[in-house]
């Protein structure tokens, strides 16, 4: 039984290190370097879709989204992004 209640224990610390921990920018497509961007905030910054912020290129978190790349500031406004990406995505 300890065998269990100890696998149980080590699957939780390791949902929430991959979730909100030290692999979570690794979901998101945090690590983008060397790419070549191109269009609006290609100069070295882009502005985060939900609250407006201005985003340095390699700085906070990124993801794509219909063949589009947006920069957030925060995991909080990703997060928002996420729940509602049609609000946000420019057309």
């Amino acid at each position: 039984m300890d065998r269990i209640i100890s696998l149980l224990l080590f699957a939780a610390f390791f949902y929430f290190m991959m979730r909100f921990g030290c692999g979570s920018h690794m979901v998101h497509g945090h690590h983008h370097e060397g790419q070549q961007r191109t269009g609006p905030g290609a100069g070295g910054s882009s502005k985060d879709p939900v609250c407006g912020m201005e985003v340095a290129l390699d700085t906070g978190y990124s993801e794509k989204y219909q063949s589009r790349e947006y920069r957030f500031c925060s995991r909080k406004c990703l997060d928002q992004f996420d729940t509602n990406p049609q609000q946000f995505a420019r057309a």
